[in-house]
């Protein structure tokens, strides 16, 4: 069974994100793509960061009649900050018979250097990557555990969505609508 690892903080989960993951499960040969939600990315601010628990809720919402995808929360139970790398190793240990794929955005690439055993992730890993507005894949565009996948290009970000309901502007229709609901039920993001 093949399996993409779709990390994120998804601070929250929007429209964009499941996009992609339905185009990867669609049109591509992975069989379920796993969201992993990350509780603290170490090259990202916390200040902004919902807890973990708000986040995963938010993604069980967003995904719950949908048993390609699923949501992972792997990460809250492994040390923090949370290192790609050591999630990879912990789930291939765990799952021998699962081929693990990692799923990044081109955007990635631009700190790709900085992550923590990158060299080990393209060594051991095969990352299908997806493109993101402003960015490629540098230097690594012909490496060959990558493989470009031609999703639709998504311009929307959590960041945004934020930003958007901290200045009390409509944003339903970015958001799935139990997502919306749930943030709206929690006062979250305010």
């Amino acid at each position: 069974m093949k399996v993409g690892l779709y990390f994120g903080s998804f601070n929250p989960i929007h429209i964009g994100h499941l996009a992609i993951a339905n185009y990867m499960v669609e049109y591509s040969d992975l069989d379920e793509i796993w969201l992993v939600i990350s509780p603290q990315n170490p090259l990202k601010k916390k200040s902004t960061l919902l807890n973990e628990y708000d986040r995963l809720k938010m993604v069980e919402l967003a995904i719950q009649d949908d048993l390609r995808i699923k949501p992972c929360d792997i990460e809250f139970r492994l040390p923090k900050p949370s290192y790609t790398i050591d999630t990879l190793t912990y789930l291939r240990e765990r799952n021998p018979k699962v081929d693990f794929i990692l799923i990044a955005g081109t955007d990635n690439f631009q700190s790709f250097h900085k992550w923590k055993n990158y060299e080990e992730i393209l060594k051991q890993y095969q990352l299908y990557i997806y493109p993101r507005p402003g960015s490629d894949l540098g230097k690594y565009r012909d490496h060959n555990g990558i493989k470009l996948i031609n999703a639709p290009l998504m311009e929307i970000s959590s960041s945004f969505i934020r930003d958007a309901i901290k200045n009390d502007k409509e944003i339903r229709y970015f958001l799935p609508k139990e997502v919306y609901r749930y943030i709206e039920k929690m006062n979250l993001y305010k």
